[in-house]
């Protein structure tokens, strides 16, 4: 609603990659999708049909719709091993919206603008969070409700700021970038 784009990598990014999960025949992003008729290809060259659709409501209170997909027909296929566990036709429970918004955004961090806000993030914000848990060895918040939690983590963050200003101060680096930002 508001044109925002999401730059955010997909917590199955890095498993994508590898080539144990391309062969693995078993996982919707491997099998063929005809988006005219809705329907899915198994590696046996069966078609997974839509068989119906349920809502789900998160605890967040979001409510997404989720097709359900049933092949045709399993008995005698010689990869149903490596397919599904079921005893039946194999089913598929798939939320068009998520796979969408997943595929967008993995989309979206693979372009230029998306490297370069994945590199200085990286720069930015990973090492924060490292000095913050190694350093200053913070494991977990000592207080309880959000407000306290909250309060917590801003005085946390001003130390580490006091801590970076004092030390560029003593190391006569004040209005110089600890790392050049990157830029297109």
């Amino acid at each position: 609603e508001k044109q925002q784009q999401s730059y955010i990598k997909p917590q199955t990014y890095k498993i994508w990659k590898k080539k144990s999960f391309k062969k693995d025949i078993s996982k919707r992003e491997n099998m063929k999708y005809d988006e005219d008729k809705d329907e899915y290809t198994c590696h046996n060259g069966k078609q997974l049909k839509m068989s119906g659709t349920t809502h789900r409501k998160s605890a967040t209170g979001y409510r997404s719709e989720i097709s359900i997909y049933e092949c045709e027909d399993c008995s005698n296929c010689p990869y149903k091993s490596k397919c599904t566990k079921a005893q039946g036709n194999r089913k598929m429970q798939v939320s068009k919206t998520f796979v969408k918004k997943r595929q967008k955004s993995y989309e979206n961090i693979l372009t230029e603008k998306g490297i370069l806000l994945r590199v200085n993030r990286s720069i930015q914000v990973e090492g924060a969070f490292g000095v913050l848990k190694s350093d200053y060895n913070f494991k977990r918040f000592l207080t309880r409700g959000r407000t306290s939690v909250k309060t917590e983590f801003m005085l946390l963050c001003f130390g580490y700021n006091i801590n970076k200003l004092h030390s560029k101060i003593q190391n006569d680096r004040c209005g110089k970038e600890l790392h050049e930002i990157k830029a297109c």
